[in-house]
């Protein structure tokens, strides 16, 4: 445990990706199989214990030391790993013979009953010192939190291949070939899914030891094709309207739909499998191949609000009630494989044709054609992004040159994302409370609302992100400095007609929820600007937000309702 722990406190430390790359390749370098094959997985999330809960570990530290310390200690630091390890007692004649190894640790885990898995955790906290007992407390509850993608992990792991090994010349004279030649991270993620933790096979073809894992088993995820963001003002001087087609960027989530060989899989844009949730979609599709598209709730055809899906995103069953009121189904954009046949090097023009004809001779309404819109200057194209005829269910446009290959990862240059500008309300701190990790020490999650007819302020959304490290030093300050209640972790902050902080927050989408006081939930709710400059009582109201709720169900265009 002892360099898998090093390696997360780094890790949590470091800001640069090129740095974290470096941590992570000489990680798995210097660590042998099995420990890096596990520590591969947690770090990508691909390693989770079911039974290893935050509730348990709060009873474990709870029967050593005082609750009401506990309590108090929680609350001061913000993060429940590194307020134990820091706090854990090992019995005062206790010698650990050695600390626990990484491979050891996650064997006895996915081995263990329920009811055993508390006594193996105080067991290793006893063996461990607190940097230690935090990697370990972090590994067992999935919350890692280092700023590390799965993508920059399979990265560092591509880095550890040798660029190239020299072979001997053979005995026809001919000069001595290259056996081995750099990975990218594509190459990793178009086997991963043929792969199992800890990776043998993987690390073995990585060092040369052994042949590429085969990637060819039917129902197999591929590595998805991702749009950069446009920058108006650069791009578009660059760039022709004849070379890029476009269509809506849906308001749903990004899914692959694969049939090969009777296997039948829906998956994530992160390739996690998402079938059992959504069976009805499952035995609607018939096909084979693999279809990118978005998946959406759709009614009589038409693509109803993110809102509507998300009734039915994150369950492991799905009944027939929830089915017949959320139908879902997929809208394609593109055709990966097609009876046994690969098309991602084809240009997108050819894809797109061989798309057509698949979902026209599709039974059913499952499968539905991601239309292409028809422009003929990006000013035409500006003004339908503005004031998209589809309404809710768009949240933009997508731009595909016509001759582009599917590329895994995200190239520049063949796709790009033209998203529309986003709503944004000027609203009232309410509540803070402490963040986690880097920011454990910083009062960082806002809850902040709107005014109401009675004059008071009513929740209406929660933001962590948005402003910079020096901006969250001053609201901090403020939180601080103007705390009027406490609620265990959570402060309550002066808020009144005449006093409180102003902020202005962006957000993509609003829907009607019946779990929030408001009736109103917010999608991507993020901090734009401080507002220091402005009263609270000229923040927005409640009928404001309804106002542009009912605006976005009708279809309407893109309002912002900040009051200046």
């Amino acid at each position: 445990m002892r360099a898998f722990a090093e390696l997360l406190d780094r890790l949590s430390l470091t800001a640069s990706r090129n740095a974290k790359l470096v941590l992570v390749r000489d990680y798995l370098k210097a660590t042998p199989d099995p420990d890096r094959g596990w520590a591969l997985a947690a770090l990508t999330g691909d390693l989770t214990f079911t039974a290893a809960k935050p509730a348990l570990i709060r009873k474990a530290v709870e029967g050593r030391v005082d609750p009401v310390l506990f309590g108090w200690s929680y609350d001061y630091v913000g993060d429940l790993a590194e307020t134990v390890a820091l706090l854990w007692p090992s019995p005062a004649d206790y010698r650990p013979n050695r600390e626990p190894e990484l491979a050891e640790v996650v064997d006895a885990l996915l081995r263990a009953k329920r009811g055993e898995v508390q006594l193996l955790i105080e067991g290793w906290l006893d063996a461990l010192k607190p940097k230690g007992r935090w990697a370990l407390l972090k590994l067992v509850t999935g919350g890692l939190r280092i700023g590390l993608s799965a993508r920059l992990a399979k990265t560092a792991a591509a880095m550890i291949r040798p660029a190239a090994i020299a072979q001997p010349p053979d005995p026809e004279g001919d000069e001595a070939q290259t056996a081995l030649t750099a990975v990218d991270v594509s190459d990793i993620e178009e086997v991963w899914h043929a792969v199992d933790p800890p990776y043998a096979d993987l690390f073995a073809w990585l060092e040369g030891r052994a042949e590429r894992p085969s990637p060819d088993a039917p129902g197999r995820f591929r590595p998805v094709m991702l749009a950069v963001a446009i920058d108006e003002a650069v791009d578009f001087p660059k760039l022709s309207p004849a070379d890029y087609a476009a269509e809506w960027k849906w308001d749903g989530i990004r899914v692959q739909a694969v049939r090969e060989g009777g296997v039948a899989r829906l998956y994530s844009r992160t390739g996690d499998e998402i079938s059992a949730a959504f069976p009805d979609v499952m035995e609607g599709l018939d096909f084979d191949g693999a279809i990118d598209g978005e998946l959406l709730v759709l009614r009589d055809g038409r693509p109803a609000p993110f809102g509507d899906l998300q009734q039915r995103l994150n369950r492991k069953a799905v009944d027939a009630k929830l089915m017949a009121a959320h139908p879902a189904g997929v809208l394609a954009y593109d055709l990966l494989a097609w009876n046994g046949e690969d098309l991602r090097a084809l240009p997108l023009a050819e894809r797109r044709a061989r798309l057509e004809a698949l979902v026209d001779a599709h039974p059913g309404d499952r499968l539905r054609l991601s239309p292409l819109v028809d422009y003929a200057s990006w000013e035409a194209l500006g003004r339908l992004r503005a004031d998209p005829p589809v309404g809710a269910a768009a949240e933009g446009l997508m731009l595909k040159r016509w001759d582009s290959p599917y590329l895994a990862g995200r190239p520049k240059g063949p796709w790009f994302k033209w998203k529309r500008d986003p709503h944004v309300i000027d609203a009232v701190l309410m509540y803070a409370q402490r963040g986690h990790g880097k920011r454990s020490s910083f009062y960082s999650d806002y809850t902040f609302g709107v005014w109401t007819d009675e004059g008071a302020l009513t929740p209406v959304g929660k933001a962590y992100f948005g402003f910079t490290d020096e901006e969250l030093k001053q609201l901090d300050k403020f939180v601080r400095d103007h705390t009027v209640d406490r609620f265990g972790p959570v402060r309550s902050v002066r808020a009144e007609r005449d006093f409180g902080l102003v902020l202005e927050i962006a957000f993509e989408g609003l829907q009607r929820s019946s779990r929030h006081k408001s009736g109103v939930a917010m999608r991507f709710p993020r901090v734009s600007r401080i507002r220091w400059d402005k009263p609270a009582r000229e923040a927005n109201t409640l009928d404001d937000v309804m106002d542009l709720l009912d605006a976005i169900e009708s279809g309407g265009g893109r309002i912002a309702v900040a009051s200046g």
